[in-house]
């Protein structure tokens, strides 16, 4: 599979990741988005750049669903309450792997849950 993106064809893998991490962009990331189904809200846009984040400036992190919980209820204290379900809320496919693969990184092979 390929997107067309600015004029340019940025390759993936079958399951549909990146082939070349770099070629990453916003634009790109609403493209797959559009393809999973996903409407970007500013929830899952933190969420892709916290996954980014932690990809590029930890040492190649991909946090799984447990400490992306715990993560963002230090972070969206306007919440009532945030738990995997509110993740799932953005990403309904797994908030690990899918945006992931919004935000342009290998795909993860382990579970993303608890």
């Amino acid at each position: 599979m390929a997107y067309e993106i600015n004029g340019k064809t940025i390759e993936t893998t079958d399951n549909g990741y990146l082939v070349n991490l770099e070629e990453w962009s916003e634009d790109l990331a609403k493209a797959i988005a559009e393809n999973e189904g996903i409407t970007l809200s500013d929830k899952a846009w933190e969420i892709i750049n916290y996954l980014r984040d932690e990809y590029f400036n930890n040492n190649a992190n991909q946090p799984n669903e447990r400490h992306m919980v715990k993560h963002f209820k230090g972070v969206w204290s306007d919440l009532p309450k945030v738990d995997a379900k509110t993740l799932y809320e953005h990403f309904p496919m797994g908030p690990a792997k899918q945006a992931g693969k919004i935000a342009g990184l290998p795909e993860t092979k382990r579970k993303g849950g608890y």
